[in-house]
């Protein structure tokens, strides 16, 4: 039983988590293995937040798999993550199944080899009809790109007469996104220690919690998880207002 699950109060929970899963490879280097040691060892911090998620009720968990400028690194790794990812949702897929957990992805799938793209769209049919919560995979994934491609798409509609100028508002755009069926970030988490965005849910997290937590991600941990949520009960969210104006309402 974890003391530090027992702090949270179920009423101000986040609805949407995002994770940049960060350290993988330093994580290998300090106990002198190849950086791809370290993603293997990963599953199980994955596995991690997954749980933690289903079991205080989270409905949405986005976790950064593999960002669209990872495809610049060695040959080796990117194979070595394409083919991890393979195996892990073969492993896992009836384990978030069994959760009542409904599989999304987001990111430019043209870009996956074939047989991942296949894997990750048997877990996606598989678990359609679930309701319990929501685990969003961001691969091939880069904001900039993403909102490139709805100001792509927002301009030819235009030019097509689907829709005027003026009526183009934040509402609008966010249903040229690949997470228009999602709410905003409540919360980012990013592991390793590093103060970054990374190119990751730019427009989606405008009003979330920035979480930097000095942990390499093959170490993170459902209490590591819970207490990230304690501390952001902890915060006030203002949207722009003033304090006071928040506790009035």
């Amino acid at each position: 039983m974890s003391l530090i699950k027992d702090k949270i109060n179920s009423e101000n929970l986040p609805k949407h988590v995002a994770i940049i899963m960060d350290g993988n490879g330093r994580w290998a280097k300090s106990r002198g293995e190849e950086r791809t040691f370290g993603h293997k060892n990963a599953i199980n911090a994955v596995r991690n937040a997954i749980n933690a998620c289903n079991e205080i009720n989270i409905p949405y968990l986005t976790l950064y798999t593999f960002s669209s400028e990872n495809w610049s690194r060695p040959t080796e790794e990117v194979n070595t993550l394409m083919n991890l990812l393979v195996e892990t949702l073969l492993l896992e897929a009836e384990e978030i199944f069994s959760k009542g957990l409904r599989m999304h992805v987001i990111g430019n799938m043209e870009k996956l080899p074939v047989l991942v793209r296949e894997q990750l769209q048997r877990v996606v049919d598989l678990t359609k009809e679930n309701t319990k919560g929501n685990l969003v995979l961001a691969i091939s994934y880069g904001s900039q790109n993403e909102i490139l491609n709805a100001v792509r798409n927002i301009s030819s509609d235009v030019k097509e007469g689907k829709i005027e100028v003026e009526n183009i508002d934040e509402k609008l755009f966010e249903n040229y996104l690949y997470t228009k069926d999602f709410p905003p970030v409540d919360l980012l988490i990013r592991t390793s220690g590093e103060i970054r965005i990374s190119n990751f849910l730019l427009w989606q997290i405008a009003y979330a919690e920035l979480q930097f937590l000095d942990v390499l991600w093959p170490d993170f941990t459902k209490d590591i998880f819970f207490q990230s949520i304690v501390d952001y009960q902890n915060k006030e969210r203002r949207y722009g207002l003033t304090g006071e104006q928040v506790q009035g309402q």
